[in-house]
């Protein structure tokens, strides 16, 4: 295993362990990335779990490291159920750089994810398609129906960012 998964080992679920330190890492040497993409393949969920943080970290200041990537991590939104991984998925496609029939698969790849029974998950993917409406406005008045019913959501957090949203009127 790449030195830079062996700093994600290890703990449970509620802790991000290492990966502000990858992070910081894989910033100064971003040649680092690849070793540590090669985590969503792991079998161990906390390595997986630990990546998605890391990537989504990443990709938030340097967006530009995903694209060689972008064919693997548009498998892997597919393939990967994992809670913890969902949520960063949903955070990470909007930065993408996607063709017209890439973001639509895209899109409803995601609005699978609604159905999530993670609260986090279903707020993170509606921000997701929020965000990829502002990118392509055919997608507009789906993404609009879907934060008009998470408005009715039995959690709080959903409800919240639904509202947030539609009071942006940006779409």
């Amino acid at each position: 295993m790449k030195p830079i998964l062996e700093k994600l080992r290890g703990g449970d679920r509620r802790s991000i362990g290492r990966s502000d330190e990858v992070v910081e890492h894989v910033l100064r040497s971003p040649l680092l990335f690849h070793d540590l993409f090669q985590g969503f393949y792991q079998e161990d969920v906390i390595i997986r779990m630990r990546t998605a943080d890391a990537i989504e970290k990443i990709t938030a200041k340097k967006p530009e490291l995903l694209i060689p990537y972008k064919t693997d991590f548009l498998n892997l939104i597919t393939q990967i159920d994992q809670i913890e991984v969902l949520w960063h998925f949903a955070q990470i496609i909007p930065r993408l750089p996607l063709t017209p029939e890439e973001r639509t698969a895209a899109f409803h790849i995601v609005e699978g994810y609604l159905s999530n029974k993670s609260a986090i998950v279903q707020a993170s993917s509606l921000q997701c398609l929020y965000e990829l409406a502002l990118q392509q406005s055919d997608l507009r008045d789906i993404a609009i129906r879907h934060l008009q019913q998470g408005q009715k959501s039995k959690h709080k957090a959903v409800q919240t960012r639904c509202r947030k949203l539609l009071s942006e009127k940006l779409i």
